[in-house]
């Protein structure tokens, strides 16, 4: 899509055309474009199943509503930030006073129009010309025009004195020039050895340069430093040597799945802490010293991975009364269960060294029916232990395994999610 076939939407065809093509299958677009060519141009029935296919893989994001009234570009849909976490942001920013923010490399306008439904004046900022004309035709079509103003400029050279507040998202082309891969991204770090304080460990694939981006990380920290009040969003993977002393850092996470961090900057310098949606639930760091190695009791607990990401899995063993299985690995056992919003809580049944051969003849046993399988701290694939272990149903039950180490040594360990408790 270009800004002519862009623009070409925005018409009373083109937006005829989006609610003829709304709901259209993968298998019926190309007789559906048919069709529509002997009316229309072929390059407007393009553009329009185009934005209908993204407007699917949007819903996840921003819900069907809003995204079946918006626009999005390819980079747009992937790039933005989930409404749920946008939502939490803005709210905070309200929270401390903030009722106007420079949003600087604002992409297609998520941000903004959570920013602006919690009262906030926006002005969002990007260069490329295509990415502007969306997020403004998302703020008109969202009933927001009023409070976000949206600008083609290079972030570097925007004046944000006059706002309350800045935003910045450098992972977004919103600079001189666009189009790095994203630094300190899911694929940097990889999440099948998760350490207590490492948070993942790298898998060899390339671990990519902040200073790489357009505008730069350290440009966005030395603006956030100049605002009374900002907010940057970075990926989740940023090593925690990296954020700055004056920043507070937040991971995360929404329904379990981490999503982002954020460097707040003038708040509370040095603060670590870890966000669950929906709630929010908050797990602010105190300086724990890392857990104690303790044999495997009757439990197991699984941190939310923003508080792995945030380095508080100390704090929840603290929470539980827990230690961990290795110290390399962040998993907790105790042998009672309390309460916590913090972590998922396992009964465990049975612990075995690695042994396929061992964990299908247990299976069989039991009469399992259904195996989930976790890891952490194994080079073994979840999906290929479960067709090895069980290739077929042995019964009605379930079992979850998790593959890891104790005490350094291969381990499985056998058992069912236990029943929850409320916090």
């Amino acid at each position: 899509m270009n800004d002519v076939s862009f623009a070409s939407l925005l018409t009373p065809e083109g937006r005829a055309l989006l609610d003829e093509v709304r709901g259209t299958e993968p298998a019926q677009e190309l007789a559906v474009a048919t069709r529509l060519r002997r009316d229309h141009p072929a390059e407007l029935v393009s553009a329009a199943l185009g934005q209908a296919r993204l407007r699917q893989r949007a819903a996840a994001k921003f819900g069907a509503e809003d995204a079946e009234r918006m626009y999005f570009t390819p980079n747009g849909v992937e790039q933005s930030t989930r409404t749920t976490v946008a939502t939490h942001r803005a709210r905070r920013l309200r929270s401390l006073g903030v009722r106007s923010v420079a949003d600087l490399c604002s992409g297609i306008g998520g941000d903004a129009i959570a920013l602006a439904r919690a009262g906030i004046r926006v002005l969002a900022v990007d260069r490329d010309p295509l990415t502007v004309a969306v997020a403004r035709a998302n703020a008109e079509a969202l009933g927001l025009a009023d409070l976000i103003e949206v600008r083609e400029a290079d972030v570097t050279e925007v004046d944000t004195a006059a706002y309350d507040a800045v935003f910045v998202d450098p992972a977004r082309r919103g600079g001189r020039q666009g189009g790095a891969a994203r630094w300190g991204s899911p694929q940097a770090f990889g999440s099948g050895g998760a350490s207590v304080r490492g948070g993942g460990r790298a898998t060899g694939g390339r671990i990519f340069d902040p200073e790489a981006y357009s505008p730069p990380l350290s440009w966005a920290v030395a603006t956030a430093l100049k605002a009374p009040l900002a907010a940057l969003k970075i990926a989740p993977g940023i090593p925690h040597e990296a954020v700055p002393a004056e920043a507070e850092a937040e991971w995360i996470s929404d329904a379990g799945d981490v999503k982002e961090a954020v460097l707040w900057f003038g708040t509370e310098p040095g603060l670590v802490r870890a966000t669950l949606l929906p709630g929010p639930r908050e797990l602010r760091g105190r300086g724990l010293p890392d857990p104690a190695v303790r044999e495997v009791g009757r439990y197991l607990y699984e941190p939310d991975g923003a508080v792995i990401r945030a380095h508080l899995v100390a704090e929840v063993a603290e929470e539980v009364g827990g230690g961990l299985v290795d110290e390399t690995i962040a998993y907790i056992t105790a042998d009672e269960l309390r309460p916590t919003p913090y972590a998922s809580a396992y009964e465990i049944t049975d612990r075995l060294p690695f042994n396929v051969k061992k964990l299908k003849a247990l299976l069989r046993e039991r009469g399992v029916g259904v195996l989930t399988v976790k890891k952490r701290g194994s080079a073994v694939e979840p999906e290929e232990l479960r067709k090895k272990a069980l290739p077929k149903s042995h019964g009605p039950h379930s079992a979850t395994v998790f593959l890891t180490r104790v005490a350094g040594a291969p381990t499985m360990l056998l058992g069912h999610p236990a029943e929850r408790l409320t916090p």
